[in-house]
């Protein structure tokens, strides 16, 4: 009987940490932190933190930058006005299972709705991927929405996290998106690179590399102490064939609400290989009104980057607005 190995990557997912009081321990800090009052592990939206991204977190530290993404507090039952449940109009904009169009020229897949690490400020953490993943049907009618609408330059894969998807799962899809010639590029949204590193393996390459698509992949890091050498050698895997990659970060109070945390956070991408593309303001979600940076401040925030920085490095400050046809600018 032939067994298959399971790749490092699966293995590294599957022993994720799920208990905040496990996190809680492995960092030794006690259930009474100060500023940690915990939310209750049964919530709708629960821990889940991979052991590669607790190891750059700081021990005995309960403001560590990291930690405050990842650990659900009781801040996030707190009704906040204006802060909802789809707070992008991701709904308004579905065309079929999982196909996400709201802006000209490229279409969003929302591929899977799982991802290595539970953000508590992401915006689709209320999401209904149970009825909302293009992969339910074999992409059937994703594939046929793109094909009608030749328009479409660019594909972008989503979720949850496109990349917790298997290889034998992305390949096919993205050469059936190959053939459909009016379609340029493929985008690829992912934190895994950054949390789970030996996601980069070279299976993924293989088919990365192997597709006429001009290939994006955009990661998302906010702060420079998520960037460590393994994610450091992930990256340059990327780039050394011959793939764009650009950061999406989220501007986050008590994260990296700080000039100088953002301009290391330009500086470390760059030197990784990546260029600053967007820093987003917060997305009105229900449960992460705690993390929200005033326009001004952040305004304020970006000014002082220019002061400091070449302008390829100045992340676009935007914010998104349903019914827009792009991401809204902050500054001109």
């Amino acid at each position: 009987m032939i067994t298959r190995s399971i790749p490092t990557w699966q293995a590294e997912l599957a022993a994720a940490i799920r208990n905040p009081l496990e996190l809680l321990a492995e960092l030794e800090l006690p259930a009474d932190a100060p500023g940690v009052k915990l939310l209750d592990a049964s919530i709708q939206f629960p821990l889940r933190v991979p052991r590669s991204f607790v190891r750059r977190m700081r021990k005995a530290d309960p403001q560590d930058p990291l930690l405050r993404q990842v650990l659900p507090l009781d801040d996030e039952q707190r009704a906040v006005p204006d802060y909802g449940t789809d707070p992008v109009g991701d709904l308004l904009a579905m065309r079929g299972a999982g196909v996400l169009h709201k802006y000209p020229g490229r279409v969003l897949l929302v591929t899977t709705g799982a991802c290595a690490v539970h953000c508590r400020y992401c915006f689709r953490r209320h999401f209904p991927y149970g009825r909302a993943r293009a992969q339910e049907d074999e992409w059937r009618q994703a594939l046929d929405y793109i094909a009608r609408d030749e328009g479409i330059r660019e594909v972008i894969l989503s979720g949850g996290d496109p990349l917790c998807l298997v290889d034998e799962k992305l390949a096919p899809l993205a050469t059936r998106l190959a053939a459909l010639k009016h379609v340029q590029r493929l985008r690829i949204h992912t934190r895994l690179p950054i949390v789970l590193p030996s996601r980069v393996n070279t299976a993924l390459l293989s088919w990365l590399t192997a597709t006429r698509l001009r290939v994006v992949v955009v990661v998302h890091v906010n702060h420079p102490n998520e960037l460590d050498d393994e994610v450091g050698t992930a990256l340059a895997r990327f780039a050394a064939h011959g793939l764009t990659l650009l950061n999406q970060a989220v501007l986050l109070r008590e994260v990296n609400n700080n000039v100088d945390t953002l301009a290391a956070l330009s500086e470390s991408l760059f030197s990784a290989g990546v260029l600053p593309y967007y820093l987003h303001q917060l997305d009105r979600v229900y449960g992460a009104a705690h993390f929200a940076v005033e326009d001004g401040e952040a305004v304020g925030l970006v000014e002082a980057l220019r002061k400091r920085l070449p302008g390829y490095l100045v992340p676009r400050l935007v914010k998104e607005v349903p019914g827009k046809a792009s991401k809204v600018p902050l500054l001109a």
